[in-house]
């Protein structure tokens, strides 16, 4: 395995608008080497500037928000933001959303009901091939 530089870390953003799952997400996300948690949201516009604000290597985006879709953000930082990571967790895993996400420019589309744990080993990757050699995108 090929790890980045010492010293740098993914700096990574959470949009999820359930506090309990937040706080799990935030808890993994904290407990992985090489990679920083830099900013929460519950909402589409917390995440946008939230994300605009921080520029983040990593996204873990909740697709379901309570004020819309996390493609709604995902569609609005995407643009300026073309080589950050994007990791979709949903309890809508459908075929038509799962194209959605991927056409918006996620990297992964996972079943919150049952990928739940991959987000742990999807975040450690990223963090580990800061340096662009890492595998590609696994939906």
């Amino acid at each position: 395995m090929h790890l980045a530089p010492q010293g740098v870390t993914l700096m990574v953003f959470l949009v999820e608008d359930s506090l309990a799952i937040r706080a799990r997400l935030a808890a993994t996300i904290r407990g992985i080497a090489g990679a920083e948690l830099v900013g929460e949201a519950g909402t589409v516009g917390g995440a946008i500037e939230g994300i605009r604000s921080t520029h983040p290597g990593a996204v873990i985006l909740d697709l379901q928000l309570e004020d819309g879709s996390g493609l709604d953000v995902l569609r609005a930082v995407r643009p300026s933001a073309p080589a950050m990571h994007v990791a979709v967790l949903t309890n809508y895993a459908t075929d038509q959303h799962r194209r959605a996400c991927i056409d918006a420019g996620a990297e992964f589309f996972l079943d919150k009901s049952s990928e739940f744990p991959l987000v742990r080993e999807i975040v450690q990757r990223w963090a580990d091939h800061r340096d662009g050699t890492g595998p590609g995108p696994k939906v």
